[in-house]
């Protein structure tokens, strides 16, 4: 038998093509000239998929009716339909673990650049406002003392919460249900909000998640409130979180990601009280490289023993 078919429809971090060659067949589908030509002829041969984005929901699966495991390369995974593909018996894997730090890294830069008005005060060193004007104006806020709400504990959550202990800061939580921590919980995003004075987004993307951050939410966040988000965009209901930081309704807002990225709601490029980056969260080499890594390492397992090593809750029983 010849080696196994694995496609790529998209360009991927060139690890992934390094860490399988030798190992399989790898059909670069953006470099054929015919991409439907070529699924239509090799449909019966593709047993894997890799992807960096690439939507996969029952159309497409339907294209690839012998594949049996998709790995995605990152966290997140709300491009990809899980649950149609364990309907199918096909395993989706992602890339949990090797990008918890850098991840966890950014939420607390965010959250320093924003209470501290760091970038401000660098705009206002550079525009030469400091020799025209005097120093930069005292800021209203400070790290010490908050009180942070995680919107989801998982490993990056916790990342956070450990992050942010020696600034003096508590930790409450919520998740659909209570984990065994030492931590504050919960039991609805509102009540979080309402006893919480910094609210990070920690949880995945996907219709259950779409704008769960709403303005109720950053209602009760309240005017001293700072909300980053380094999950998904989808998350924030962003036309209200305009509305609030442009009315006083919260403090401030760092944010990596965004709802139609690269697209950025205009408004939010207007607001001074919002720290802007773009879904910079896990972009580091090493870590890329490990994701990579990791993608490739899924399919291999998966071709050797018929086990995925970093499956989705949805693929949990397959």
């Amino acid at each position: 038998m010849g080696q196994p078919v694995v496609l790529m429809p998209k360009p991927m971090h060139a690890t992934v093509a390094e860490g399988l060659s030798g190992h399989c067949e790898l059909i670069r589908l953006w470099e054929e000239s015919d991409p439907d030509a070529v699924l239509a002829a090799r449909r019966d041969e593709i047993v894997a998929v890799a992807t960096g984005g690439t939507p996969i929901n029952d159309a497409f699966l339907d294209q690839v009716p012998a594949a049996r495991i998709v790995a995605s390369f990152g966290v997140g995974y709300d491009h990809i339909d899980a649950a149609a593909a364990a309907k199918r018996g096909v395993v989706v894997t992602n890339t949990p673990g090797v990008l918890d730090d850098e991840v966890a890294d950014t939420a607390l830069g965010l959250l320093l650049m924003t209470v501290r008005e760091l970038p401000q005060a660098e705009r206002y060193l550079r525009a030469g406002k400091w020799q025209q004007d005097g120093s930069y104006p005292l800021t209203k806020a400070t790290m010490s003392g908050r009180r942070l709400g995680i919107l989801g504990l998982g490993r990056i959550g916790q990342a956070i919460a450990d992050r942010v202990a020696p600034f003096g800061i508590s930790v409450a939580y919520h998740n659909r249900s209570e984990k065994d921590v030492d931590y504050e919980y919960y039991p609805t995003l509102v009540e979080l909000a309402r006893n919480v004075d910094t609210l990070v987004v920690v949880i995945p993307g996907g219709d259950s998640t779409r704008h769960l951050v709403n303005a109720e939410v950053l209602e009760a966040l309240g005017p001293d409130g700072i909300l980053i988000n380094v999950a998904r965009g989808s998350v924030v209901d962003e036309q209200a979180l305009v509305d609030a930081l442009r009315t006083g309704t919260i403090f401030a807002a760092g944010l990596d990601v965004f709802e139609h990225e690269p697209k950025v709601h205009p408004d939010l490029l207007t607001l001074p009280n919002a720290v802007l980056l773009p879904h910079v969260g896990s972009a580091t080499v090493p870590t890329r490289i490990a994701m990579g890594n990791l993608v490739v390492e899924n399919i291999l397992n998966w071709f050797s023993s018929g086990t995925a090593l970093t499956p989705v809750p949805e693929s949990a029983d397959l």
